[in-house]
């Protein structure tokens, strides 16, 4: 081949445009969209070339979407973008994945030509998952989950335990339990899909179907001790792996922290981000 026709084909391939990705992130159980901001991830983010797109806050009436004030110097199309999500995270799991649906609905319709990396925090991990099945999503390039119940956590038995109809104590559960019993006491229906898989249940059902062939990658908290886990959820269940429909098919990664977000997770992110 001449050299005229080698720098050629260079010139055309450096001309053609980068091909951009879209985050999604979701956060887990009494999160919001702005957990992402005060963790710090979102800004690490955007100082490593993620551009802030946009806030949903999404409900059964539809998603409502705030966009991100934008740099017309520094964004262009080839440019990777993030959007954040607040969900209403009390909800069981299908209520909470099909609004997520309606989200990423508006996202494939803002960015046509891009792919998705939906990125979920704990009982969002098992939101984004639902949604991939339930909805069949077909632009999604990739699932990334930090500390997600996959398996189950026995946290979710207690809960409904505590929060169980014992007649006149109930009154007394309110006044000592305060705000958190009654969070608790309202989220019982996502308790219920945060219990160990067994014949019957949501987790049993989803972990049993076909998954679709993306990247997985499920970031695993590792405590004091040196087990893998932190208080919520253990090791073995946020571990997607451990997903009979999923073995061998999702990369790890250990972070030696607690179950909430921390900003080192966006660097996590990215170096996954980078292995695809």
């Amino acid at each position: 081949m001449k050299l005229s026709h080698i720098l050629l084909t260079v010139s055309l391939i450096t001309a053609l445009p980068v091909q951009a990705d879209v985050m999604l992130l979701i956060h887990g159980y009494l999160g919001d969209a702005n957990s992402w901001e005060k963790s710090g991830i979102n800004d690490e983010l955007h100082q490593q070339g993620w551009m802030r797109a946009g806030m949903f806050k999404g409900s059964t009436n539809g998603p409502q979407l705030f966009i991100a004030q934008k740099d017309e110097n520094k964004q262009s199309k080839s440019e990777n973008t993030v959007y954040v999500a607040s969900l209403p995270s009390q909800s069981p799991v299908m209520i909470q994945a099909d609004i997520l649906k309606n989200i990423i609905d508006i996202v494939e319709q803002s960015h046509p030509d891009e792919k998705i990396i939906l990125v979920g925090h704990s009982a969002g991990g098992v939101v984004a998952r639902m949604t991939l099945i339930r909805h069949r999503l077909k632009n999604i390039k990739a699932l990334i989950t930090i500390a997600a119940p996959h398996v189950g956590t026995g946290r979710a038995d207690q809960a409904l335990n505590i929060t169980a109809n014992h007649g006149p104590f109930n009154m007394v559960k309110s006044f000592v339990g305060g705000n958190d019993y009654n969070a608790l006491k309202h989220s019982r229906g996502l308790m219920v899909d945060l219990r160990h898989p067994q014949p019957g249940n949501m987790l049993y059902w989803l972990n049993s179907q076909p998954h679709p062939n993306i990247h997985y990658a499920s970031i695993i908290r590792l405590d004091n001790d040196g087990t893998t886990g932190d208080y919520y959820v253990p090791g073995f269940s946020q571990d997607m792996n451990n997903v009979p429909a999923l073995q061998r098919k999702s990369s790890t990664f250990t972070t030696p922290t607690t179950h909430f977000l921390v900003r080192q997770d966006a660097s996590t992110i990215l170096t996954i981000i980078g292995h695809f």
